[in-house]
C-alpha cells in the first residue's frame, strides 16, 4: 500500500505558475498527475515512468507543464508555468501498482491516489 499526500495548490492570476508537488510513503513505480474540474471527468495532465525514461502529456498542457519524479525523495513533481482559468481544478496524483515500460494517462491504470490539491486560476 503506498500512500500519497500532494501539495502546493493555491489561487494565481493568468500566467502565474505552481509547483505542485505528491510525498509517496515509499517507492514508486509510474506515476502520473491528473486533474478534475466540477462536473467534469478526471483527465491525465502528465505521466512518468519509473525512472522518467518516458513522459507524456495533455495536449492541452503541452509546452507549459512539466512533469518530473525524483525517486530518492520519492516525490513526483508538476511545475505549472503559463496557468489558465481553465486549469483551475482539484489536481491528483496517482501510483501505479507495478512498473511498465511507457506512460498512461488513463485513470484506470493507477491504483494509488492522493487526496488532491486545489488548483484555481482568475482572469
Amino acid at each position: 500500500q503506498v500512500q500519497l499526500v500532494e501539495s502546493g495548490g493555491g489561487s494565481v492570476q493568468t500566467g502565474g505558475s505552481l509547483r505542485l508537488s505528491c510525498v509517496a510513503s515509499g517507492y514508486t513505480y509510474n506515476m502520473g498527475w491528473f486533474r478534475q474540474a466540477p462536473g467534469k471527468e478526471r483527465e491525465g495532465v502528465a505521466a512518468t515512468s519509473t525512472r522518467s525514461t518516458y513522459i507524456s502529456y495533455a495536449d492541452s498542457v503541452k509546452g507549459r507543464f512539466t512533469i518530473s519524479k525524483d525517486n530518492a525523495k520519492n516525490t513526483l513533481y508538476l511545475q505549472m508555468n503559463s496557468l489558465k482559468p481553465e486549469d483551475t481544478a482539484m489536481y491528483y496524483c496517482a501510483a501505479a501498482p507495478y512498473p511498465f515500460g511507457d506512460t498512461s494517462l488513463r485513470v484506470d491504470t493507477y491504483k494509488y491516489w492522493g487526496q488532491g490539491t486545489q488548483v484555481t486560476v482568475s482572469s
